[in-house]
Formats: C-alpha cells, sequence, structure tokens
C-alpha cells in the first residue's frame, strides 16, 4: 500500500516512510491510495474470529510488506492486550468502552500500534541518531503517547499541551514518567500547540538535522489501528440486520474518520454522528457548507477542545468532497457543558452508569438523533474513564470515584515539565538539543 498527500505536492510512499515522516513534506496528510474492501463473508463470519485475527485483517492491507506478518501479528497482539466491551445501556443505546487500556483512553491502541511499528523501523535502520516523536495533546493523546514510547530504544518523545487546559490526571500521565519523554506546557490553547508542531514539520533545517515523526491522529500508523475499535463493536452488535448509528465524540477527528474509513471497507454502519463539544466548527460547516476555522473555546470535554481538526480533510476525501453524501452519513451536534453535566448526572442515576465529560457528549448527541429516528439503534463511543476528570464528574454525581491502580500509582508522584510561551524558535532550540 502507497500513500499519497492530500496537498498533492510531494511524492508517494509507503507505510513505512508515511509512518516515520508523519506528516507529508508539502505540509499535507497522507491517504492511502486505495481503500481495501472486505466480502460480506468477512462479516458474516466475524463472530467467529478472535480478536487479534479481525484487527490483522483489516490492518495488513495498509501495512502491506513494510513489516513481516508474523512480526505485525506480535505488534497488534500487544496492541489489543485489554478488552473493548460494547454494554448495553437500554434497548436502544450502548457504550463502546475504551478506556480499558493502561492510560484509560481510547488513544492506547493507536500510540501503542504506532510506537511498535516505530520500534520495529528502527531496529531494521542502518542510520544513526534518534528518531524524535513531536506531538500536540488537548488531553488524552499525551498520556497515550507517553505511555506507548516510554523506553523504547532509539526514541525521544516531545509533548506539547495547553497549560492549565487538560485534567490533572491527563497531566500527571504525560509528565511523570521521564526518561525519554518530554513534556513541554504551553502557554496557550491546543490549536496553538498542533501549529507549533506543524511548523516543526515543515522546517526545512529541522528535518534535515533530525529524524521528526509525529504521534498525532495526522500519522497514519496512530490514525489506521482505530478502525480496530469499530470492527470490534459490530462483532459484539446484537443486531446484524440493523447497522448502528454511531455517536463519536469529537476534537481533531481522527477517530470519527477511522470509523468511516472501516465503513468504506464495507462495514456496516447506518449514521455517523460527530458529537461536538461548543468547539462547533464542523456542525457549522454541514449547515453552511463553508469551513471556517474557529478560536478554541475551553470547555470540561477538554480533548475535544479543537478549532480547526486536522483530520477532517481526510473524511473530505472518503467522501470524494461530495457534500451531499456526506451530509446523507455524516451528522454533527454541538453540546454545551450545562447539557453534558446533566446527562452525566441523569444518565448515573437512571442506568447506574458513570460517563466521562466526553461520553456524555457522545451519549447526548446519539440520543437526540435517535428522537428523530426512532427505529434505529446504535452505541456512543466512551474515550476515557470517567477517574480521568474526576474534579468535573465526582461535583456531579456527589460521590468519590475510586481511583484505578494504573491512576493511583502516579497521583504522588512530582510533574517534570518545561513551561514555554507559543514561541516557535523556543520549541525548534528544544529539539535540536535532543540530537
Amino acid at each position: 500500500m502507497n500513500y499519497y498527500s492530500l496537498n498533492g505536492g510531494s511524492e508517494v510512499v509507503d507505510f513505512r516512510d508515511a509512518t516515520i515522516k508523519g506528516q507529508a513534506p508539502d505540509k499535507g496528510l497522507y491517504f492511502p491510495e486505495h481503500i481495501p474492501v472486505f466480502d460480506s463473508s468477512f462479516f458474516h463470519s466475524i463472530e467467529d474470529m478472535d480478536d487479534e485475527q479481525i484487527a490483522f485483517q483489516v490492518i495488513q492491507p495498509y501495512v502491506g510488506t513494510a513489516i513481516p506478518g508474523e512480526k505485525l501479528k506480535d505488534i497488534i497482539s500487544e496492541t489489543l492486550s485489554f478488552d473493548i466491551p460494547l454494554t448495553k445501556l437500554n434497548e436502544n443505546i450502548f457504550s463502546l468502552e475504551l478506556f480499558h487500556g493502561p492510560t484509560l483512553a481510547f488513544k492506547d491502541v493507536g500510540a501503542r500500534f504506532m510506537s511498535r511499528c516505530l520500534g520495529y523501523f528502527n531496529s531494521q535502520s542502518s542510520r544513526n541518531g534518534k528518531t524524535i516523536v513531536l506531538v500536540a495533546t488537548s488531553g488524552d493523546t499525551g498520556g497515550a503517547v507517553a505511555n506507548g514510547f516510554h523506553n523504547v530504544n532509539g526514541v525521544e518523545v516531545v509533548i506539547l499541551y495547553p497549560s492549565g487546559k487538560v485534567s490533572s490526571v491527563q497531566e500527571m500521565q504525560l509528565t511523570t514518567l521521564g526518561e525519554n519523554i518530554h513534556a513541554l506546557e504551553v502557554n496557550g490553547n491546543f490549536d496553538d500547540c498542533q501549529q507549533l508542531a506543524k511548523k516543526a514539520f515543515a522546517d526545512e533545517e529541522i528535518n534535515k538535522t533530525l529524524f521528526l515523526t509525529s504521534a498525532n491522529s495526522i500519522n497514519i500508523a496512530r490514525w489506521l489501528p482505530q478502525q480496530f475499535y469499530y470492527f470490534l463493536a459490530y462483532k459484539q452488535w446484537p443486531f446484524k440486520k440493523h447497522p448502528p448509528v454511531i455517536s463519536v465524540p469529537s476534537g481533531n477527528f481522527g477517530n470519527i474518520c477511522a470509523g468511516i474509513l472501516a465503513h468504506a471497507s464495507g462495514l456496516p454502519v447506518q449514521h455517523f454522528i460527530a458529537a461536538c463539544n461548543v468547539n462547533d466548527t464542523i456542525p457549522e460547516f454541514l449547515k453552511t457548507g463553508e469551513y471556517q476555522p474557529k478560536k478554541t473555546i475551553a470547555t470540561i470535554s477538554n480533548a475535544m477542545d479543537v478549532g480547526d481538526p486536522s483530520n477532517f480533510v481526510r473524511i473530505l476525501e472518503i467522501f470524494n468532497d461530495d457534500t451531499s453524501e456526506l451530509q446523507r452519513m455524516f451528522s454533527a451536534f454541538s453540546i454545551n457543558d450545562d447539557e453534558t453535566r446533566a446527562t452525566i448526572k441523569r444518565v448515573y442515576k437512571q442506568y447506574h452508569y458513570l460517563l466521562d465529560p466526553h461520553g456524555a457528549v457522545g451519549y447526548l448527541a446519539l440520543e437526540e438523533y435517535l428522537k428523530n429516528d426512532p427505529g434505529q439503534k446504535g452505541f456512543f463511543v466512551e474515550t476515557a474513564h470517567p477517574v480521568k476528570f474526576f474534579d468535573v464528574v465526582e461535583p456531579i454525581i456527589e460521590e468519590n470515584i475510586p481511583l484505578p491502580p494504573a491512576v493511583a500509582q502516579i497521583m504522588h508522584k512530582y510533574k517534570v515539565a518545561t513551561k514555554m510561551e507559543v514561541n516557535y524558535d523556543l520549541l525548534k532550540e528544544f529539539l535540536l538539543q535532543l540530537r
């Protein structure tokens, strides 16, 4: 499988080179030259396959010959070392729980897969020098990447995160590992962090000097394995004759884009919902037909505080820029903080199910959509364990959330982060000293 830049100005590359580069030299995102399509027999027999078999068949066409089959199976086994259950809340709504990994967030799958791919590529390389993984985070990406790459030989990780705009648990997850993990606390918002990272990827001097790559969902090795969630959810879906409506809490739109890619490969889906907070760039786009990036607004669902989502261009590519087809298959809702809090409280009281702020946005968007089409059923994606946002959730339910071991063991550690202004020269200086 080869990959081309959506900006159209760079050479076609294979999976290995696309993973290592992260972003194309022309600043575009990489996209596969073709989307593999499954025969219907794959879905008829999906309940008879184990999770690793399903994941291998999904990802192998995208990897091609870049990683040998047996090594790819090992990578998948290490990636999917935890459960991804589909939990019933009521007759029409289910929760796809993606918070059972080591950092209690959906990004564990992509981060673990990518780190192991990059580790393999480093082991096969004859070049000298370290690989620098640069990532901007609005919350969960930082912790997942830090955990996935911690002590990977030949890799240094630099995480840009907005000061005061991630939860206390998220911050501890990305600032307490040390070793090859470097946290930069930026006096700005996520979009500022993302723009700093993009400048580095486009900087010719940096790229001549360093082996620089991204671990955001712009990187295909982070983005593509997120398809696993949707295939494994369908394996558990109890209504095979009635494909689900899927509601995905959406910030940078990598997760929902992976789901749409899975659907383009043949996965049965009735409709997709991008569940957004008040950062409503995409809901407004669907109303007006004009894409207008906005200044980020801070919310209690902070991982979705993105005003210019990078991956939406990939969604448009999947739909061949056909807006009418996009609107047939895709909706977007904007949910505010008051609605999010009320949903957490109501669902906990009604179903004894505790949502995190992002899952609450996904739940309410799905519930609103199903009101207009009561014959449908669906699931929302619960992207993080509510304990990661205990400072938000506990006052809502007026109860304490027990700390899972993965969180309890880091809360006594010391935060280590370098504070910086939104200044690219400062980032460039920091990166160059890692050589």
